[in-house]
């Protein structure tokens, strides 16, 4: 790099969040590393979080705003790639809290690495620690002791995802932890150029997970950082936790089959997208408006039914194995979250 200090652009996508989004915002410009621009996207949001929006801009010239009618979170985070300056490029969602030195040390790992993506670890809280997590956050994490970098990303999204086996892997001193990653676009880093050609499925609820698969072909390393960097607020509110109408779990399978067949075309146990293209199958029946989806869903029983046929016996036992060991760690996960206020 000839610039010592490159540019990081920064995409918030905003939709009603006025409750939370200064909690946000500010962790975002009390970063410890300065060159960055911040973009905020107003989804057509109903409440006061536009004219927030224009008040941070008005005091911040790192601060662009973006106001655009309701298109959901893909359309805004499209809108934001697309008018990012940065070489650098990172997201956050609206409610969430970054830590101080978040940009500093992801991007210090990929510069010194020469990573395509570096990744940090992130902590769940409920909205009555909100102010002791913006007091943690703002206090800046600890340099980290540890950083792990790792190649053939597409394959440890696919297979590395059940936690116990995760524990299992750094207790037999595998460093299995350092591999994980999900599909969300938060507590990353990314060099711009792994997004050129590469937009957001507008209109979509699993608008990340359908652009996985690609994204992560793109990469040759990634670099992982022992550290908590952001702060992931869980809401009831937030599309993850309320939307479960047929679409939401259809978006999901579909998502799940097409990076099912993409790891199939890479040589690739799809581990992770059989749990979550067979996994949104089933859930999908419970959806309270699946009457209405009967045939639809039977074409979706012949596409994954098709995937699966595509994997050998032993890979099949595999991926039923995984699916079974994360089913049961859902039950926990879900219990903990459900109940954290």
């Amino acid at each position: 790099m000839t610039d010592p200090k490159p540019l990081v652009s920064i995409i918030v996508p905003v939709y009603n969040a006025e409750a939370y989004l200064s909690y946000c915002v500010d962790s975002i410009l009390t970063q410890s590393y300065d060159n960055f621009e911040v973009i905020l996207v107003d989804d057509g949001a109903k409440d006061s979080s536009p004219s927030i929006c224009d008040d941070y801009a008005a005091k911040d010239p790192r601060v662009t705003v973006i106001h655009q009618e309701n298109g959901g979170i893909a359309k805004a985070q499209n809108a934001g790639l697309d008018a990012a300056h940065g070489d650098y490029i990172a997201f956050a969602d609206n409610d969430d809290i970054l830590d101080r030195r978040n940009i500093e040390f992801l991007l210090h790992a990929l510069l010194r690495s020469g990573a395509d993506m570096s990744k940090a670890r992130w902590q769940q809280f409920g909205v009555s620690t909100l102010d002791e997590i913006e007091g943690k956050a703002s206090q800046g994490a600890e340099t980290p002791k540890k950083m792990t970098v790792f190649r053939d990303p597409l394959r440890a999204y696919q297979t590395v995802f059940c936690k116990s086996l995760r524990l299992l892997g750094d207790a037999l001193g595998r460093n299995t932890e350092a591999r994980y990653f999900n599909e969300a676009n938060w507590c990353r880093l990314y060099r711009r150029e792994l997004w050129d050609g590469i937009r957001f499925p507008e209109g979509m609820y699993a608008q990340d997970v359908m652009v996985a698969g690609e994204l992560y072909s793109r990469m040759d390393k990634v670099v992982d950082i022992d550290c908590v960097l952001y702060y992931w607020l869980q809401s009831a509110g937030s599309v993850t936790h309320s939307k479960r109408n047929y679409s939401f779990y259809r978006d999901n399978l579909r998502a799940g089959t097409a990076n099912f067949e993409h790891a199939l075309d890479q040589g690739i146990l799809p581990a992770r997208s059989y749990y979550t293209a067979v996994g949104s199958l089933h859930e999908a029946t419970h959806a309270p408006d699946f009457s209405e989806h009967r045939d639809e869903h039977t074409l979706d029983e012949d596409t994954v039914r098709s995937l699966i046929a595509r994997l050998s016996a032993p890979r099949k036992l595999v991926c039923a194995a995984l699916r079974m060991i994360r089913l049961a760690e859902k039950q926990v996960y879900d219990r903990r979250i459900k109940n954290m206020k």
